[in-house]
């Protein structure tokens, strides 16, 4: 499906990023994983089909650090057809108890990082003849939760961004889409499950009961939407945030 292009994940070393790196090495796209965790990331890319994939360390907060992620992704690969964002943060919390340190990290890594990484790659990828950026938002950019303050606007600030970047760049051949899961089973659900003053366990079955469907999105649901909106299959997408909730939207 891929054979022949590249593609930069970022968040690659666990949970969403992970799996869908996974997944567009085994459809044959050459991957630049990129994290903070430089053990975890050589160990993944150890991991991945195939050849010539890199892991490019570093901190996305820091617009310097996008750029060469970009530039380092471009010298290796000559080209960059796709970029999934798939960093983030998950913080809890009311207005009145969201201390300016955590309302920062919301926003300069749910939304900062992606813009400095877009800003690097869509000219290449116009001067290319196009590519594809998919975003990992969330449904609670688009509908609201309780004590998710900084996530809420985050993801919904990131999903505007989506659609604002589509539209200037559909005509350049640039798609640029978001895939929102809901309540996803990664290792980011111990760390909401302590923010919000319950188990792992409890959290999980609170929110598989509030699905339709019953259950969790595994990490693999999100990177199978990813792969599919990254595909020559979803030409026709632009702007799009797609839903991967197991129903609780259309609730």
């Amino acid at each position: 499906m891929f054979h022949g292009k590249t593609a930069l994940v970022t968040g690659a070393t666990s949970g969403i990023g992970a799996a869908t790196a996974l997944s567009l090495a085994a459809a044959g796209a050459r991957v630049a994983l990129q994290g903070r965790s430089t053990e975890r990331g050589e160990k993944l890319r150890q991991q991945l089909e195939g050849q010539g994939h890199l892991f490019l360390p570093g901190d996305l907060r820091k617009a310097e650090t996008a750029n060469q992620a970009v530039a380092t992704a471009l010298e290796t690969f000559g080209r960059l057809d796709i970029v999934v964002n798939s960093l983030g943060v998950a913080p809890h919390g009311k207005v009145a108890d969201t201390t300016d340190a955590v309302w920062d990290s919301a926003m300069i890594t749910n939304v900062n990082a992606v813009f400095y990484i877009c800003r690097a790659a869509i000219p290449a990828m116009i001067s290319a003849g196009g590519g594809c950026i998919v975003n990992v938002a969330s449904t609670l950019g688009m509908v609201a939760a309780p004590s998710s303050v900084a996530y809420c606007a985050s993801k919904g600030a990131l999903i505007q961004l989506t659609r604002a970047m589509a539209i200037d760049h559909a005509h350049q051949n640039v798609r640029i889409n978001a895939i929102c899961p809901g309540a996803v089973d990664t290792p980011m659900v111990a760390a909401e499950a302590q923010d919000l003053g319950v188990s792992e366990q409890e959290l999980k079955g609170i929110w598989a009961e509030e699905a339709p469907n019953k259950r969790l999105a595994s990490a693999q649901d999100v990177a199978d939407a990813v792969v599919f909106m990254a595909s020559d299959k979803a030409a026709h997408f632009h702007g799009t945030a797609l839903p991967l909730d197991g129903g609780v939207t259309a609730m």
